[in-house]
């Protein structure tokens, strides 16, 4: 049956008690807090309701409530406005990341800010290289055989590797070689540039042929198709506050599905900019299933080229860390566009 206002009222109630105190929520308690304008026994009759329907439950030791996976769900989904932040979270955020020196320090101190803001834990998906256009690819001479190929995209990863050549080449031709791929590759998206960079093998001159079919060979395994995804994690400490063991038992599985990179990748990879937020059973995968996860995509000029987003019990401030993911999605990709 389809819920009226007055007792999605009375549910919001309960989620915001049950989340701020821990503690199963009374029909009492929820009168004293909250305006809700009706006796006591009309709310008891709403939680009678809600309970029947499946939105709360009563914990076997308490007469209070507390919201299922289904309630969470139904309070996410109606939630009118999502708690904005303040100017001055909104100045820490941008006052955080503007320090950052390279594009490690950008990912590591965004997923420290997301942990510190919403104590869950955090995961950020550096920038995909498949999502990523080239912005500069440097040649640089160790010998007369060997060089350094550096690339740096245009979301600040970079990416080296040594390639050894098949023949002498000398210091001009290896500058020739570089102004060639670069003006070929410079700007393109990676995973459209494999048959570019065999046309090259065929369209440089003959003296830079061998190498440049060595180069080709180290560019299009290494950097085009191994999709080398990385992740930074941080907040692991904050499970041990309480929540996730509610219900579940134990916080090892928790733990262990946190640290397979598989498992984290599929959470926040493939992301677009809608916030996505599951709750318990929602989650793919068992181990997370006491667990509610909310993550987005973040991008640069408007190409999503990763993700990030939170992890943390089901009793958690939705409407708080949805704001807080969003926010800090933002700020990344506008970071890593003036980059």
């Amino acid at each position: 049956m389809a819920l009226d206002e007055r007792k999605l009222d009375v549910l919001r109630a309960i989620v915001e008690d049950y989340v701020a105190t821990q503690e199963p929520v009374g029909s009492k308690s929820l009168v004293e807090r909250h305006a809700l304008g009706v006796s006591p026994a009309t709310v008891r009759n709403d939680m009678a309701v809600l309970e029947d329907e499946g939105y709360i439950r009563q914990p076997h030791t308490s007469a209070g409530r507390v919201p299922t996976d289904a309630g969470y769900r139904l309070f996410v989904d109606r939630l009118s406005k999502v708690k904005p932040l303040s100017p001055a979270e909104r100045r820490a955020i941008e006052r955080f990341l503007l320090g950052a020196v390279d594009l490690d320090d950008v990912v590591h101190r965004t997923v420290r800010l997301l942990a510190q803001l919403t104590r869950q834990v955090a995961v950020v998906q550096y920038p995909s290289l498949t999502r990523s256009a080239v912005r500069h690819l440097e040649l640089v001479p160790l010998s007369t055989t060997r060089i350094m190929l550096v690339m740096i995209t245009d979301t600040g990863r970079v990416e080296q590797r040594q390639i050894e050549l098949p023949a002498p080449l000398p210091a001009d031709d290896v500058l020739e070689l570089r102004g060639l791929v670069n003006t070929k590759l410079g700007g393109e998206r990676l995973i459209a540039t494999p048959p570019l960079v065999q046309a090259l093998t065929e369209e440089v001159p003959e003296k830079l042929r061998p190498a440049m079919t060595t180069l080709a060979a180290t560019l299009l395994e290494t950097l085009v198709e191994r999709h080398d995804e990385r992740l930074a994690v941080a907040g692991t400490a904050n499970l041990t506050r309480g929540g996730v063991l509610d219900f579940a038992g134990s916080l090892r599985p928790v733990l262990e599905a946190l640290e397979e990179e598989v498992v984290l990748l599929k959470l926040i990879g493939g992301q677009s900019e809608t916030t996505l937020v599951r709750i318990g059973d929602e989650n793919e995968y068992a181990d997370l299933r006491a667990t509610s996860v909310v993550t987005t995509g973040y991008g640069v000029s408007g190409n999503i080229v990763g993700g990030l987003g939170v992890v943390g019990p089901t009793r958690m401030d939705y409407p708080g860390n949805i704001a807080t993911v969003r926010a800090v999605a933002r700020y990344l990709g506008d970071l890593l566009a003036q980059n």
